[in-house]
């Protein structure tokens, strides 16, 4: 009763007291998370995204029940049950909605608990593993077909799940052997990516529209059949791109197998094209060039790959024409010079 009480002065210090209670007691933790305790927890979640939380009390609940502990796969799926009736307890038909709002909100919540103790907490693989089940449903379900208008949140249940599944992966796969693994324990970027985790991720970001950059030239040049030969997928949040980038640069840093994968996928050049500027994914150029950069350390097989690639073309970009330049491509080397043509 007064998890429903939709109020931060309620919610908040009764996370607290929830809090203070199970810390340290991992019988109180399963009772909280058992079949009479884990609609506490999905009324305070429904409460908090409706009215947020003034202190970090849900945070700390959260992150306990849900990266210290096993218990985030059954939250998850609770919270769909709860927000399967409307108020008058009729039915809802979520055949169409495979998310809701609270949902969205939880993995937002846990993205930003990870992402601030970064170094602090041991991911778990099942955690992991779940997350990415979570994004390719969620991708599966969205068609990429709206262009983005906003960042995350978007206010979309399915396109803020697809989005922060992808952060959370995003950190996940930070560091060098995962995040806070104990050398003697699986590495959990291993087991993402025995599950599928690299092809999904190509093959999402191979689905998409080129970056604003490359359509801009694309356009300019009349190259209609490249033009036409890319998906019309779209980007549904501002930084999509950019996240699914971060993803794969992180789980190439210091993995030559992934390295040598990507490459045998023929992904070298998906990535080189990733290191431009786009309006609708700020910092998409840095992600590109830190994947590229994981790419290619002391991989040498990689290296010659992309010393091997030629320049097919040019094309006249309004920037250098207003100093008077333009790009031209020799015909012996393959290699670009800028020409004066005032």
């Amino acid at each position: 009763m007064l998890a429903k009480v939709r109020s931060q002065e309620t919610c908040d210090p009764l996370c607290m007291i929830i809090y203070a209670c199970c810390d340290g007691s991992p019988e109180l933790v399963l009772q909280l998370c058992g079949g009479q305790g884990l609609p506490i927890v999905v009324e305070i979640i429904r409460t908090a995204s409706l009215v947020g939380f003034g202190e970090e009390w849900l945070k700390l609940l959260l992150s306990r029940i849900c990266l210290e502990d096993i218990y985030f796969p059954p939250l998850f799926s609770r919270i769909h049950g709860v927000g399967s009736y409307c108020e008058n307890g009729e039915e809802i038909d979520l055949s169409c909605n495979p998310f809701l709002t609270e949902q969205a909100y939880l993995l937002n919540i846990l993205s930003e608990i990870l992402n601030e103790r970064l170094k602090e907490i041991t991911i778990l693989n099942d955690f992991a593993l779940c997350i990415f089940g979570i994004f390719k449903k969620a991708a599966e379900a969205f068609e990429f077909g709206s262009r983005a208008e906003s960042r995350l949140p978007t206010g979309f249940a399915v396109i803020d799940v697809l989005g922060y599944s992808l952060t959370i992966l995003r950190d996940v796969c930070a560091n060098n052997g995962g995040v806070g693994i104990d050398k003697n324990l699986v590495d959990v970027v291993d087991s993402l990516l025995s599950s599928g985790l690299l092809d999904s991720l190509l093959c999402v970001l191979r689905g998409l529209e080129p970056p604003q950059t490359i359509r801009k030239a694309m356009n300019q040049a009349g190259n209609q059949e490249a033009t036409t030969s890319y998906s019309p997928k779209v980007c549904p949040y501002k930084g999509f791109r950019r996240d699914l980038v971060a993803v794969i640069g992180n789980c190439a840093y210091r993995r030559k197998h992934v390295q040598d994968d990507i490459r045998q996928k023929n992904g070298m050049l998906l990535m080189l094209q990733q290191c431009v500027t786009d309006e609708d994914n700020p910092f998409l150029r840095e992600w590109g060039i830190w994947s590229m950069r994981n790419l290619l350390e002391g991989n040498s097989e990689n290296q010659q790959a992309v010393a091997e690639l030629e320049i097919q073309g040019s094309v006249d970009m309004p920037e250098l024409t207003g100093l008077g330049l333009k790009v031209e491509v020799d015909q012996n080397t393959r290699l670009a010079k800028l020409v004066n043509i005032t």
